[in-house]
């Protein structure tokens, strides 16, 4: 077995939290190498994340491409083995909690390759989530556990994960973020839009709201409510695009469709709205450090720390334009607390004990 740590990346959530992990091992000496599962294949899901983040380019793409949680995943396992083998490396790297971390996980436990999770511990406790699933089987194959803050590391030792294995470093998505802050700019995309005064970002992609008809509804009905009263930018993921597209909520004139953009124009747009409403996890962390309001249109969150010291708000679709509209009346925050140890610097405190894993 070799020195060298391998990554596993797949999804465009994976990219700014692998990247100053990468950045901070190559920093060291470390031997890396850098697997690309293709989960995401879209350039503006995947290619220019490694162009905007200075990420080198992969040494392997696996070419998985979309399927079913379990085609994509058994693709990703049946590929990366081959991977692995050849290489023998001394660590696996993996982040979040898409297939392509679960995939990865289990093909290195079962080879006996140590198992390292960026993100360990985040719990929603919601059982119909296919992420929660993927970050509790990860969690326990995985040989050390990093994680961005002390609710997570609380839940690991609820499930009997051994303190020796826990790190607390913080958030490498924020590292990436802060490290990339002075290069945000929506401007082409608001100008494009002829947007000139306030705006909101939407963002949605989750199963239970955009693949069931009777979740769907009033959620477009509470968003076009939202947009009766500010401008909406709507970056469309390719997951339920088309469901969006048929459910009418685009024809409402102040919504406004996007094809998903770039890391710094994305942020751009984010950081200049007064306000973002999604279903995603990742958003909640970057507007909690850029103090935008977030209103999570989800029952639960496995990052309750972005409520506890963020801006973040969970919501339901009846509850989101009085929510919305409190928000712009009373206007953005000039201050609000963030979680500690979001500071920039997670990678480096990751790196520092991986070197001391390897040692």
């Amino acid at each position: 077995m070799s020195d060298l740590v391998m990554h596993i990346t797949g999804a465009r959530p994976n990219f700014p939290k692998a990247a100053p992990v990468i950045a901070a091992l190559s920093d060291r000496g470390v031997a890396q190498k850098l697997v690309h599962t293709g989960q995401h294949y879209d350039d503006n899901m995947s290619a220019v994340f490694f162009r905007e983040l200075g990420l080198p380019q992969p040494d392997v793409n696996l070419g998985v491409g979309s399927g079913s949680h379990a085609s994509q995943t058994a693709a990703i396992m049946t590929a990366l083995e081959t991977v692995v083998l050849e290489d023998r490396p001394a660590l696996v790297m993996v982040y979040g909690d898409v297939n392509s971390t679960l995939a990865a996980a289990l093909v290195a436990s079962k080879l006996g390759i140590g198992i390292a999770h960026v993100e360990a511990g985040l719990r929603s406790f919601d059982w119909t989530m296919p992420e929660e699933i993927n970050r509790v089987v990860t969690d326990r194959l995985a040989d050390r556990l990093y994680a961005t803050s002390a609710d997570a590391v609380a839940h690991l030792g609820n499930e009997g994960v051994s303190a020796d294995k826990i790190r607390l470093v913080g958030n490498p998505m924020i590292d990436t973020l802060l490290a990339h802050r002075d290069r945000f700019d929506g401007s082409r995309v608001r100008d494009q839009l002829g947007l000139s005064g306030r705006y909101a970002v939407a963002t949605l992609h989750r199963p239970a709201n955009v693949d069931d008809p009777a979740a769907l509804t009033p959620l477009v009905a509470a968003l076009s409510a939202v947009a009766d009263e500010v401008d909406v930018v709507l970056p469309l993921h390719p997951r339920g695009a088309a469901r969006l597209e048929q459910s009418g909520l685009l024809a409402h004139p102040n919504v406004h469709a996007i094809d998903p953009v770039g890391y710094t124009e994305f942020l751009g747009l984010v950081a200049e709205s007064a306000l973002v409403v999604t279903d995603s996890g990742g958003i909640q962390e970057e507007t909690t450090v850029l103090g935008v309001p977030c209103l999570t249109l989800r029952p639960n969150t496995e990052r309750p720390v972005t409520i506890t010291d963020g801006t973040n708000q969970l919501v339901t679709p009846a509850s989101l334009p009085a929510t919305a509209a409190k928000a712009l009346a009373e206007g953005r925050p000039t201050t609000w607390p963030i979680p500690p140890l979001w500071d920039g610097h997670a990678g480096e405190r990751i790196a520092r004990d991986v070197v001391s894993l390897l040692d």
